[in-house]
């Protein structure tokens, strides 16, 4: 992986004093407004991603906050008990926190990606390795930022509550005033450093290699074109390569903003008390159905992605 030089970092981070380069030469066909296009198509992505996916980051977040197997033996006896206990709806608890969150989630992340790609670009529109890398750290900070932090300590505390014998929150406006009541605004920021080191290392991950990928399919032309399904694969086995990555990270921030995110000092803390307590192992728990969710969901997102994209570029110029 070649190392961002400095031509790149001033395109990514410009000074008052850095010369204005014309980026409408750099980009690809059809490039015009492509942030806007970013969010409205990131968004619409977002919303029907997550409606097919959804069991599995349920299932995932049950695992994760089952501390040393108390409730739960596995995968399959998660579901079971859940089914029987809620029927097949109960796999979709706290489906709406997340749609509600995932629109705005995926918009700020391809927006934010799009807006960096278009500063980092060369003349004939290609990222370098060490730009695609940045260009998705960046976006994966700032939807940690702007949207994953709040919406994401909403969804593990409306899991964690439906485990308890008298679930408190009656719906979702009910949830988050409750919320908010009880910890304030900043109590849907638990976990901030855990989520930007989270989303951030994701989406430097998932990019990176998507980018590469496409890159490699595309024999180097920007505007050569990909077919759904071969951006379906490469967006599986990104998202396959970030699970690998960075479970860990994303075990520490699900306890960060569970309902007992009280007993931990700050996001090191959680972690120390986790190897302390639980072994190294508890740092991967929850892993196979992240897998099985993530590979589908990125593989589906960007699928779905490159479709409007293409869709937009036709019809907007």
């Amino acid at each position: 992986m070649s190392e961002p030089d400095r031509r790149l970092m001033e395109r990514l981070f410009p000074g008052p004093f850095t010369p204005q380069r014309n980026i409408s030469a750099a980009a690809p066909a059809g490039g015009g407004n492509k942030t806007l296009k970013g969010i409205i198509a990131g968004g619409i992505t977002g919303g029907i991603e997550i409606c097919i996916t959804y069991p599995t980051e349920y299932i995932k977040t049950q695992l994760q906050l089952d501390e040393k197997l108390g409730k739960y033996k596995g995968i399959g006896d998660c579901v079971k008990q859940t089914v029987n206990q809620s029927g097949v709806r109960g796999l979709y608890r706290g489906l709406s926190v997340l749609v509600y969150g995932s629109i705005p989630k995926s918009a700020v992340r391809f927006g934010a990606f799009e807006q960096f790609k278009q500063l980092a670009v060369d003349e004939k529109g290609n990222l370098s390795s060490g730009s695609r890398l940045l260009c998705g750290l960046g976006a994966g900070v700032s939807e940690a930022i702007f949207a994953v932090t709040p919406m994401e300590t909403l969804k593990v505390k409306f899991i964690a509550d439906q485990r308890s014998a008298n679930p408190q929150y009656k719906g979702f406006a009910h949830g988050v005033k409750a919320i908010i009541a009880a910890e304030g605004i900043m109590g849907t920021y638990r976990g901030l450093t855990a989520t930007m080191m989270k989303q951030g290392s994701n989406q430097a991950i998932r990019f990176y290699v998507m980018e590469t990928c496409k890159d490699k399919y595309r024999k180097g032309d920007p505007n050569a074109h990909v077919p759904k399904l071969i951006v379906g694969l490469f967006g599986g086995f990104a998202g396959a390569c970030s699970v690998i990555g960075n479970t860990p990270l994303d075990v520490v921030k699900t306890r960060m903003q569970s309902l007992d995110a009280s007993k931990y000092k700050n996001t090191f803390d959680c972690a120390k008390q986790i190897m302390v307590n639980e072994g190294p192992k508890a740092f991967y728990k929850g892993t196979l159905p992240r897998m099985s969710r993530v590979v589908l969901d990125v593989g589906i997102t960007f699928m779905i992605y490159d479709t409007f994209m293409e869709m937009f570029n036709k019809v907007w110029a």
